[in-house]
């Protein structure tokens, strides 16, 4: 995927405020002293820790290798260290219901500094950022993710949640990571008795989109922002996917089956890979690959190594990219 750094300051990591009435209201003497003097607090006592327009739900400490149960998928993956797992649910408006995570490596272990990571699709689930978080961990970040403010499982693609829900969609295009990333920062500060002195946002394809986002409306909460492959132009790309899905589906026999999909791959590489002068197996310019898929038709029947009549067309019509036009009254 394309990389895009766009964001880069060196600034100082400031505490989202509390509102005195807030902090009255949620704050237990432990972190009143916590917090004044700097001292740590203990992974299970975060539990207790007062959020504005938002809850801690639970705060538990996992030993390296135990199952890391994630919500809406049926695998568990291992710990890759000791970490302090905190769990929260963030309601910046009344319809809004953000889960988010948030995990602390062994103070001995935290590098002091802290990864947010982006979701993909249309999130609905923790699990994105999981693995981006699972692999931050085991560099001594302090991480988070969240689930963009809605709950669809895995591997199920959903939208309904969003009619009728303005704030739900907010919340999905620019304002779940933004709550997260404040919390995030007033945990690790309650847990290591200081915040982070460098933080990051990483995301690839919708995650990029929330990385430009981030970059855009809230450049405060991060010093480096990463948005990979960013999926930042929701009408031309959902546009773009509907054409792909009715080229795929026009017969029954124009999609192509995922064991040819190399065969497309390899076909494009051995024509376009070398044209930036290294054979390296990826194309730098895919705008300068003039590729002419009628060179993997198939001669005589259907075959692993070629495309059917039906299959050629559906590349063809994809590689054309979508038309769309007006052809007045009848």
């Amino acid at each position: 995927f394309p990389f895009h750094i766009i964001h880069r300051r060196e600034i100082a990591v400031r505490l989202h405020p509390l509102s005195a009435r807030a902090w009255l209201a949620g704050a237990v003497a432990l972190f009143s002293v916590s917090l004044a003097s700097g001292a740590q607090a203990a992974c299970a006592d975060l539990a207790k820790f007062p959020l504005k327009d938002g809850k801690v739900t639970s705060a538990t400490t996992l030993a390296a290798g135990a199952p890391i149960a994630l919500p809406g998928i049926p695998i568990t993956l291992p710990a890759p260290t000791g970490f302090c797992r905190v769990t929260l649910t963030l309601t910046p408006t009344p319809d809004s219901s953000i889960l988010a995570e948030v995990w602390l490596p062994d103070a001995s272990a935290w590098n002091e500094k802290f990864l947010g990571s982006g979701n993909g699709g249309f999130g609905g689930t923790v699990a994105g950022p999981a693995l981006d978080m699972r692999m931050a961990l085991t560099r001594g970040y302090a991480t988070a993710g969240d689930d963009l403010g809605h709950e669809t499982p895995f591997p199920k693609i959903d939208a309904s949640w969003a009619i009728g829900h303005p704030e739900k969609v907010k919340d999905f295009a620019y304002r779940a990571d933004h709550v997260t990333a404040v919390a995030a920062k007033a945990i690790i500060k309650a847990y290591y008795g200081k915040g982070p002195k460098l933080s990051y946002f990483r995301g690839c394809s919708n995650g990029g989109h929330e990385a430009m986002m981030e970059a855009i409306r809230y450049p405060d909460d991060y010093d480096g922002i990463i948005a990979g492959a960013p999926a930042n132009s929701w009408t031309h790309l959902m546009a773009a996917f509907l054409w792909n899905e009715q080229a795929l589906t026009a017969t029954p026999d124009s999609r192509i089956p995922d064991a040819k999909l190399a065969l497309v791959q390899n076909a494009i590489l051995a024509q376009c890979d070398e044209k930036d002068g290294v054979k390296d197996g990826i194309i730098n310019e895919p705008a300068a690959c003039r590729f002419d898929p009628k060179t993997l038709l198939c001669k005589s029947g259907d075959g692993p190594d070629c495309l059917t009549k039906a299959q050629l067309d559906a590349l063809d019509k994809i590689y054309g990219a979508p038309v769309f036009g007006f052809t007045g009254p009848p």
